[in-house]
């Protein structure tokens, strides 16, 4: 019974990291059409999603600084 129940608990964990990974974030925020996958974009306001985004010289600066300008996070 144990055995039959840890390979039904399994399988259920299989399918959900299936089901996780081939999710794809279809509300495409901060990420616009051919920017490069995985967790960072480009910089600039034609890398985002909005489209006719305008982006202030400070918000251009600060978006080209990350991940840097977040470095204490890690901590």
């Amino acid at each position: 019974m144990g055995l039959i129940r840890t390979a039904i608990l399994g399988g259920l964990g299989y399918l959900g990291y299936k089901a996780y990974k081939n999710h794809k974030d279809e509300n495409g925020v901060a990420f616009a059409d051919g920017q490069p996958s995985g967790g960072v974009r480009n910089a600039g306001s034609s890398a985002t999603a909005t489209k006719g985004d305008k982006m202030s010289r400070t918000d251009e600066a600060l978006d080209e600084t990350f991940p840097a300008s977040d470095a204490t996070a890690k901590y």
